[in-house]
């Protein structure tokens, strides 16, 4: 069942995709190897949003949402969600960071091997006691430190930081590079297909 809510996500979205691919520059995160082949090692993602209701910001160069500049590098791809949609962690890996008050609001930063994943504009607030920072969200509580599951729920879609509407900005980096988000989605849904196909 996970997986074909997985394809289902991503299959009515392969045509925007493509649009998006088309729009990241050559000059800023060129895609590693491992994004363009395609691997079984992909299966082991998750798709980043519950409620997911369809891309609103491709990766690369655009106008500016809130005005003020003509144009602006895009650093991820934004998920429209409704508000209060839980956010799961892409990958297993360790959350590096977790801030708040930036223009990319609460947000969670996340390390698996080579690869960070950061996920911006959630709900919550961060605190800290003896122990470090940590994210509150209602029950949620995600601690800089913490091993994190790929699947798991670290978070809320909100309207923390600078946003114009309730939604996922996420963003990827492999070995410090920038990589189009929209580039990893579709080796992810190649891969989950190809794995569906394998046991009919």
């Amino acid at each position: 069942m996970k997986r074909n809510r997985w394809l289902f996500a991503v299959g009515a979205s392969v045509v925007g995709l493509n649009v998006l691919a088309a729009m990241g520059p050559k000059a800023v995160g060129n895609q590693p190897p491992q994004v363009a082949v395609g691997t079984s090692i992909w299966r082991n993602g998750s798709f980043p949003v519950e409620n997911f209701q369809g891309y609103t910001s491709p990766f690369g160069y655009r106008s500016s949402p809130t005005g003020g500049y003509s144009t602006e590098f895009h650093t991820g791809l934004d998920f429209a969600a409704p508000n209060g949609s839980y956010i799961r962690n892409w990958w297993s890996g360790r959350v590096i960071r977790v801030s708040g008050k930036t223009a990319c609001g609460t947000s969670v930063r996340v390390q698996s091997g080579s690869w960070i994943h950061v996920y911006c504009h959630m709900k919550g607030y961060v605190a800290r006691d003896s122990r470090g920072p940590y994210i509150v969200d209602g029950g949620l509580r995600i601690r800089q430190g913490q091993t994190v599951k790929a699947g798991q729920r670290i978070g809320r879609v909100g309207m923390t930081g600078r946003t114009t509407g309730p939604h996922l900005h996420w963003t990827l980096k492999y070995q410090g590079k920038l990589v189009d988000p929209a580039a990893v989605l579709r080796a992810m849904h190649r891969a989950q297909r190809g794995s569906i196909s394998q046991k009919l």
